[in-house]
């Protein structure tokens, strides 16, 4: 997997596929995130997956960050790439980072689709990802923090037919984990987003996915973001939780590929 050392962070990123460029963004997972997407997509786009600063293979600075420096991170990597324009999808964070690209880099981004995502926290949201940061300080193990965590973005359907179970394995058995401060660190640059009085300048085409059992970012943060992008679709998958794209990549990918199809 090749680096690129940009504003003094290591990038670690993988690109696949032929055609039009898609840049996918995730949280604190790496890129292998996006594998059902990967090889579904891989023969329509030339898909280029980053781990953000702090995640995967990449490198964490000193100091703090908010979630404008990932965006400002993902931009660097498409000008290092010599990519002028792509599609954007990012789910969680990730599509927080693809909010602050295209209000900071309108040229970069063709289009949008925004995961489960959020303009801007409340108290809730704030207590919430506290909890979080919480969890991983307290955690006596990779396994506790994972069984705390999960059925915050995993929807019951995983629990009941046991799907749970190879989540957890998978996570386990991955290389390269986020150890427990950059977690906290990048969760704190979540509690600091907020774009809610910038949202009316987005104008790539956006697509909002929500899924409808989402208890981490429920439907409602979803709705304002669509509300108040130019234009925006709302898409809510019914049965699904924080990651329908993982959870049920048939019919997540049938989704953004009807709004791909529509964006051009």
């Amino acid at each position: 997997m090749p680096t690129a050392q940009l504003g003094g962070v290591d990038l670690h990123y993988e690109q696949s596929g032929a055609g039009d460029d898609l840049l996918l963004c995730g949280l604190g997972d790496d890129h292998t995130a996006w594998e059902a997407q990967v090889a579904a997509f891989r023969d329509r786009f030339r898909i280029t997956v980053v781990d953000n600063r702090g995640a995967g293979q990449s490198s964490l600075p000193v100091g703090d960050f908010g979630v404008s420096d990932m965006a400002a991170d993902a931009a660097a990597l498409l000008d290092h790439l010599d990519i002028a324009r792509t599609h954007v999808a990012g789910f969680s964070m990730g599509g927080a980072i693809a909010q602050e690209l295209a209000l900071a880099r309108p040229d970069l981004a063709r289009s949008l689709v925004l995961v489960d995502s959020w303009a801007g926290g409340d108290r809730y949201l704030t207590a919430v990802f506290q909890s979080f940061i919480w969890m991983a300080e307290v955690a006596d193990s990779e396994v506790g923090f994972f069984n705390a965590i999960l059925p915050w973005v995993c929807a019951p359907a995983l629990y009941d037919d046991g799907r749970i179970d190879d989540i957890v394995a998978a996570m386990l058995a991955n290389p390269h984990p986020q150890d427990v401060e950059p977690f906290q660190r990048t969760t704190r640059a979540c509690i600091g987003h907020d774009t809610r009085d910038r949202l009316g300048e987005i104008a790539a085409p956006t697509l909002v996915v929500s899924g409808e059992l989402d208890i981490l970012l429920p439907p409602r943060f979803s709705r304002e973001l669509a509300a108040g992008i130019p234009g925006a679709r709302l898409v809510s998958l019914p049965g699904r939780a924080h990651q329908p794209f993982q959870e049920a990549p048939e019919e997540f990918d049938a989704v953004v590929t009807a709004f791909w199809d529509d964006a051009g």
